[in-house]
């Protein structure tokens, strides 16, 4: 039997812990790395680390050990779940699955077909926001060993968000110096929002497409995974760019063009 980790023990793996997502936000190494690193802060017998795709409407799954039917279901199923919306919230932190009420479980697909199966009996889900409050994915962690109550590596896991969600967002193209070094590019064709209707962004299209269906920002906000205040910023642009008095004449604009929200 392994020996019992301290406190110590926990906090100097989790800084092992954000020296690979420093490393895998710089694109220097993989997420891999980073679920590797974890497996030092909390033992667990599967994990994984996935990217929100807000146009596909799906996570991505970028490093993980989990079999193929429990990351398909991580990766389209999820976020359908019951309890995926107990645990979005940003003001949250992670949802440990033994603090999952048990009538929300019974009626979780995801515990019930998948890790009721595998075993598990405990671990942790963590949503992972970026620092403007973009939802960009989610951490997994899963164990069939039952962790103590008191255990530290509660605390630390939620303390690593910030580190974790940089890791899984999209990471930034070169730097400037570095597109200059290398020399003018060659002809290309029009950039792709000069193709979109209107001039607005993938994320602008998506909230138009969602006014057709007459849902406020909150409702909005909670489909895209983003905040209120976002969706009406959003929103703002939408009217300024289109030239439009309202959201109820976007709508219109937007049921003309054929744009509708996704199912």
């Amino acid at each position: 039997m392994a020996a019992e980790r301290s406190t110590a023990d926990i906090l100097d793996a989790a800084l092992h812990v954000r020296a690979a997502a420093r490393s895998a936000t710089s694109g220097a190494t993989g997420v891999d790395a980073v679920l590797a690193a974890l497996s030092e802060v909390v033992e667990y017998d599967h994990a994984s680390l996935a990217r929100w795709d807000p146009l596909r409407r799906r996570h991505t799954t970028l490093a993980g050990s989990y079999p193929d039917d429990a990351t398909a279901y991580i990766e389209t199923r999820l976020h359908h779940d019951p309890v995926f919306p107990v645990l979005r919230s940003p003001a949250r932190g992670g949802l440990w699955l033994r603090d999952v009420p048990g009538q929300l479980l019974a009626v979780s697909p995801g515990f019930q077909q998948v890790l009721s199966p595998l075993g598990i009996e405990d671990g942790v889900a963590q949503c992972l926001f970026a620092a403007d409050g973009r939802y960009v994915g989610m951490l997994n962690v899963s164990t069939r060993r039952p962790r103590r109550s008191s255990d530290p590596a509660r605390a630390v896991v939620t303390l690593l968000t910030e580190s974790l969600a940089a890791a899984v967002a999209p990471h930034p193209g070169p730097p400037p110096e570095e597109v200059a070094a290398a020399g003018p590019a060659e002809p290309a064709e029009p950039a792709e929002p000069a193709r979109r209707p209107g001039g607005l962004s993938p994320r602008e299209l998506q909230v138009l497409a969602e006014l057709t269906a007459g849902r406020t920002n909150r409702e909005i906000a909670e489909r895209l995974y983003i905040t209120p205040r976002t969706v009406g910023t959003h929103i703002e642009h939408i009217l300024a760019k289109l030239d439009l008095p309202n959201r109820a004449a976007a709508a219109a604009r937007a049921a003309a063009w054929g744009i509708e929200p996704a199912r």
